[in-house]
């Protein structure tokens, strides 16, 4: 079984109070970190920026808003066109503003990228290498030199 899920989509960008504008955004899910949803937003070959999300926060966002931090999401609807709205915020202003660019993705793309994850790891039945993960902090604490 494939254990990875990608998925590219063209959507709009609207950074600070600019109009939208079309990019791409890739989306990936790899059942080695079940947890995560990572997105990359590209355009003309370049990199804009690289996040990593949620996926059971993504799929809330589809049906009601969710999100306190950097990364909030919440459905929006004009009329038959059904959009998820990302809200992304960056490092602060000067002014003590923060940078803010939000992306408007067609909801039932996401919907049908995470029904395809769901395929690889069903929600509820993710697991954490907890085990492993501590060994690995240990061992790299012990070898610190003091």
């Amino acid at each position: 079984m494939n254990s990875f899920v990608h998925k590219s989509l063209v959507v709009q960008l609207q950074a600070g109070d600019t109009e939208r504008f079309p990019v791409l955004a890739h989306l990936s899910y790899d059942a080695g970190d079940p947890f995560a949803v990572t997105v990359v937003f590209s355009h003309d070959g370049r990199v804009l920026a690289r996040w990593t999300l949620d996926r059971e926060m993504l799929g809330e966002g589809l049906t009601r808003p969710v999100g306190l931090g950097d990364v909030r999401f919440r459905p929006e609807s004009d009329g038959p066109w059904e959009e998820l709205r990302m809200e992304f915020y960056g490092n602060a202003h000067p002014d003590g503003g923060r940078h803010h660019a939000a992306v408007f993705v067609w909801a039932p793309a996401v919907a049908a990228f995470l029904r395809e994850t769901h395929g690889v790891v069903a929600p509820g039945e993710e697991e954490f290498g907890a085990d492993g993960f501590l060994a690995e902090i240990f061992a790299g604490g012990s070898q610190r030199e003091v």
